[in-house]
């Protein structure tokens, strides 16, 4: 298999953004120190009690979508819709993004679905999911102004003084993301008229967009999204109690740094590295957490999160490597 020189770059710039990122944050860093905490100062029974959350986020997510096939007239297995999720999320560290088309590919080989029609109900997923993330950014917003504001006041920090603390290497690098977020839209914009060359694949995504209309239960639908989006914020929360430094942040503070940190794995690199840090890192910063703190925080969450993923990615691979094809017609027959 040949591989173009646009393809080699979509691998190796977000490797690169993220290393820059990341050394950019950590130069400088006390590695012995951080060795000492995560030894004596940190306590492994949270993180492990955060895992189940986040299988079943992907678990969450593909049991929604089965459900938004199925009005499409294809009803793949849900192990099988399940070892696709895990696998979107563990190719995704390699190339951003092409999780999304690759579960599509896998349900299309092994339990002969619609190709189009997956695509389209992976287009409807991520309105859907977009919806939320702004639904949590409002209440977030409205539920801290008077925090934000208690906290300039009580320790005499303007939010001018407090944007000043920032370095121009830190507005450096929060311009640099902003805009790859604005280049990822237009990228995706782009790759949605790869998919419409055809006039079938066209009417095949569009059918897939507005599956949900003809959902036999929306309820379930919503009961679907929202243990998605409980479940990613409640793997992240559940860290907080690893910590000393984050264990009495609360629920509301945690609640800050994932919406925020939501944004910032927008920027393509692989799971949000490098981005997410610096997000996470600065809303711990504004809760009173001291930087270094909060740089280790962020740094072994997203690394053993990370792992999870990997974990999960190849327990998909196996399990597919054992998983009999079904033809299209048994798979419309079956539930």
């Amino acid at each position: 298999m040949r591989y173009n020189s646009k393809d080699i770059l979509k691998v190796v710039l977000p490797l690169l953004l993220a290393a820059a990122i990341l050394w950019w944050m950590y130069r400088g860093f006390k590695w012995d120190e951080m060795w000492t905490v995560l030894q004596t100062d940190m306590s492994w029974t949270w993180m492990l009690l955060s895992f189940p959350f986040g299988i079943s986020a992907q678990v969450f997510r593909a049991l929604r979508w089965r459900q938004a096939l199925a009005p499409l007239g294809d009803r793949p297995r849900l192990s099988t819709c399940i070892h696709a999720v895990f696998l979107s999320y563990f190719s995704s560290l390699i190339v951003p993004r092409v999780g999304e088309i690759l579960r599509c590919g896998v349900l299309s080989r092994y339990e002969g679905t619609n190709l189009s029609h997956s695509v389209g109900t992976v287009v409807t997923e991520r309105v859907v999911d977009m919806s939320m993330v702004l639904l949590f950014s409002l209440i977030t917003v409205l539920t801290q102004i008077p925090v934000f504001m208690r906290f300039f006041r009580s320790t005499g920090v303007s939010m001018s003084g407090f944007l000043q603390t920032f370095s121009a290497s830190g507005y450096l690098v929060t311009g640099l993301c902003l805009v790859l977020i604005l280049l990822l839209i237009v990228f995706l914009l782009h790759r949605l008229n790869i998919f419409s060359h055809t006039k079938g694949a066209l009417n095949g995504l569009m059918e897939g967009l507005l599956s949900v209309r003809h959902l036999k239960s929306p309820a379930l639908f919503l009961v679907n999204t929202v243990g998605i989006w409980l479940s990613y914020y409640l793997h992240f929360y559940v860290t907080f109690y690893c910590f000393s430094f984050t264990e009495n942040l609360g629920a509301v503070a945690a609640l800050v740094a994932f919406v925020v940190g939501c944004f910032a794995v927008l920027v393509p690199t692989p799971n949000g590295a490098g981005p997410w840090h610096f997000a996470v890192k600065t809303v711990l910063v504004l809760y009173g957490v001291n930087a270094v703190s909060g740089a280790l925080f962020a740094l072994v969450v997203h690394t053993t999160q990370t792992l999870l993923i990997v974990v999960l990615g190849l327990y998909a691979l196996l399990a597919l490597a054992f998983t009999k094809r079904r033809n299209p017609i048994a798979s419309s027959a079956n539930e």
